[in-house]
């Protein structure tokens, strides 16, 4: 394996250099297998000898940890330097395909960026971070990965103590819009374009030697974002904290906290218990993200021009309406476009409002209709059903225009709408077990995960809607 680390070498005055500080008692818990095989990750690493890389007490060759600075908006309002409060960059990996990818150790104890946290996560944050970011790679959206969680007899104190765990993400970068406003107010425009340099150098190399690279680039960062924004509303994902220092320059879905996936359609839904007024709520998440794509235009603004900014801005709209829109006519099994086809949508969606339909249950169930029925199995689902008849005899209709055969579009509607999604009362019922010092339950809903759209009937049970009490669960940011 070979490691090395340009963040360490290229950008001196963006870091700390810190050594991980275990935990004490600390066990490999739970790894990430078809992870491993895609890092090509030796098989001893992951045995109970070399427990060390996994809690930070031992490196491999190359690495060099160190805490990232970087500032950013939270909840918009400028909350100036934040940074790497209890993780660390522990190197790049090289694969043998030419691609690098980061490790980084979450939980790896107090660095100069801690504030008054303590540096540490716990076993249940740490448990829905790796599922969710499973869950959301395998639904196709870009998103750091997880590879590991080790826990420890060490207590850390959140609401109540709790054991004491580390996370190994994995991901293309760590750089985020908060470091380019760490450089812009603090008045450094050399190191805002020193950042731009390593960003393009690294991740986008063809527009190196292009006159307009960062209006190029600029407008790839708008457009990737955009289209992960559409992705998560595609599947009914709210991230819960979308800040400044929590959005990837590369369109990675970055820092899992108090997330939630719908259960009940309600575009109003706040999973973040501690988001008062509501900011971070599913349905604004796409203004978000162009309110956050300004701010970073705005530390950008010496590289371009207030037209070229504005020019890229301009991007945002267009690239999430056509990425959503495709991805929701998928949804509804439509293949071809028709003026009427946001009515459609937009009069199943007022239906399951109103009722509180389950969000991925209903679009799942609809994938299994006959066109040529008369009735859908989904009618009992609503209680106004002469509602349901009217929306469904428009949307048959509309198939029928099409000619398309029910194999061919369920095939389609099912790869859209996933069976399996990580509800928040089974990454519960993983954590319970496994504090308890049983994984079975975390490598179950793990499989299950890992195959989201399939009819498989091995797990039934966690394609179900959640029940009542599983959709009350409270989820903070220490979560």
């Amino acid at each position: 394996m070979q490691f090395s680390n340009s963040w360490y070498q290229e950008l001196e005055g963006w870091y700390s250099k810190v050594m991980p500080t275990p935990l004490a008692n600390t066990r490999l818990l739970y790894h990430n297998a078809p992870l491993a095989a895609e890092l090509e990750l030796d098989a001893s690493l992951l045995t109970s000898q070399r427990q060390g890389i996994w809690n930070g007490s031992e490196l491999l060759p190359g690495m060099q940890p160190l805490a990232q600075v970087y500032s950013g908006h939270q909840f918009g309002v400028w909350a100036g330097q934040l940074g790497d409060g209890r993780g660390l960059l522990l190197g790049e990996q090289q694969l043998s395909n030419g691609r690098k990818v980061d490790w980084h150790l979450k939980g790896a104890g107090l660095t100069p960026y801690s504030r008054m946290g303590d540096g540490r996560a716990v076993l249940r944050s740490t448990i829905r971070e790796f599922l969710a970011s499973e869950a959301i790679h395998h639904l196709g959206i870009p998103t750091t990965r997880a590879l590991t969680i080790s826990v420890s007899d060490e207590a850390v104190y959140r609401e109540t103590p709790e054991p004491g765990a580390m996370l190994m993400r994995i991901a293309e970068s760590h750089l985020r819009f908060g470091h380019f406003e760490h450089a812009f107010y603090h008045q450094r425009p050399e190191q805002v374009r020193q950042l731009a340099d390593y960003a393009i150098a690294h991740h986008w190399p063809h527009l190196q030697d292009e006159a307009d690279k960062y209006l190029l680039w600029f407008s790839d960062v708008v457009e990737r974002t955009a289209t992960l924004i559409a992705s998560w509303q595609s599947v009914g994902f709210a991230h819960g904290v979308m800040n400044t220092d929590n959005m990837s320059v590369l369109g990675l879905t970055l820092d899992y906290g108090p997330y939630g996936f719908l259960d009940d359609y309600q575009p109003g839904f706040i999973c973040n218990h501690s988001d008062y007024q509501g900011r971070y709520a599913f349905e604004n998440q796409p203004m978000v993200g162009l309110w956050n794509l300004n701010r970073l235009a705005h530390a950008l603004s010496g590289l371009m021009t207030t037209e070229q900014l504005k020019q890229a801005l301009s991007r945002y709209e267009s690239a999430l309406m056509r990425s959503w829109g495709q991805q929701m006519r998928a949804k509804l099994g439509l293949l071809t476009e028709e003026k009427e086809d946001n009515d459609i949508l937009t009069g199943l969606l007022t239906l399951m409002t109103n009722e509180h339909s389950d969000y991925s249950w209903t679009f799942r169930q609809l994938s299994y209709t006959q066109q040529h029925e008369a009735t859908s199995p989904l009618r009992d689902e609503f209680i106004d059903r002469e509602a349901f008849d009217r929306w469904y005899a428009g949307w048959r209709q509309r198939l029928l225009r099409e000619g398309v055969e029910d194999v061919e579009r369920q095939r389609i509607m099912k790869a859209a709408n996933p069976a399996v999604i990580l509800r928040n009362y089974l990454a519960q019922q993983a954590i319970d077990a496994a504090s308890a010092g049983d994984v079975s339950v975390l490598a179950r809903l793990h499989q299950a995960l890992m195959r989201p759209f399939d009819d498989d009937d091995a797990f039934r049970d966690l394609q179900q809607r959640a029940p009542d009490w599983g959709k009350k669960l409270e989820v903070s940011c220490s979560s």
